[in-house]
């Protein structure tokens, strides 16, 4: 007697097929994007690299906005996550500024190509509708630095005379630039890499006598 089994079996894995797809292109445009340009890049290129006719893309997305959409908000959420972890966990200044690097050098890890493409994009992306959200989490982001800076200098855990903004900028730009030599599956894993950028940046590099 027949049964449906075999093929509901099928259906759930061409579903599940799907998503995977997806992950695979979004990669892939990932990857172009950073290293061509967002207005350089064409939805043939992205096909191209990833192997297929670019009429095959629109099977997924319908515009290469849409997937810089996708590929830059995946990126920002999982960050923010990261970061309302750290900045909820009630730890001290200094703690905090150590938690917000490793986890930003996780985020390096997990989407390099994307975080150079923020790098890269993101003062005019900003400006376009869609992407919007740049802004506000830019915002967010150096509310979030600033604040602790501030926060670790009232608790004289940091020296009193650190211009608040400069100290930001230079270890926001210290950390993220890191994309652009960062490559997963290096030497030293992103905590290792956190732990040298936290002693430099913390201690200084002087032998202290």
């Amino acid at each position: 007697m027949p049964t449906n089994k075999k093929p509901t079996n099928q259906k759930k894995t061409q579903v599940t097929a799907v998503p995977e797809r997806r992950r695979e292109l979004l990669a892939t445009a990932a990857e172009v994007f950073a290293a061509q340009g967002y207005n350089a890049t064409t939805v043939r290129k992205i096909a191209d690299r990833a192997g297929l006719l670019a009429g095959s893309l629109y099977y997924h997305f319908d515009s290469k906005e849409s997937m810089l959409d996708e590929i830059l908000s995946t990126f920002l959420d999982e960050l923010w996550a990261g970061y309302d972890a750290v900045l909820a966990a009630g730890l001290g200044p200094r703690e905090t500024i150590e938690a917000l690097v490793t986890e930003s050098f996780r985020e390096i890890d997990r989407h390099r190509a994307a975080v150079a493409i923020y790098q890269k994009e993101s003062a005019h992306l900003a400006a376009l509708p869609r992407f919007h959200y740049l802004a506000d989490s830019q915002q967010k982001f150096e509310k979030a630095w600033l604040g602790t800076l501030e926060r670790g200098v009232a608790a004289r855990a940091f020296r009193a005379d650190l211009d608040i903004r400069l100290t930001y900028r230079f270890v926001r730009d210290t950390v993220w630039v890191a994309a652009s030599w960062y490559r997963p599956g290096g030497r030293h894993s992103p905590e290792e890499i956190a732990r040298q950028y936290l002693s430099m940046v913390l201690d200084g590099i002087a032998l202290r006598t």
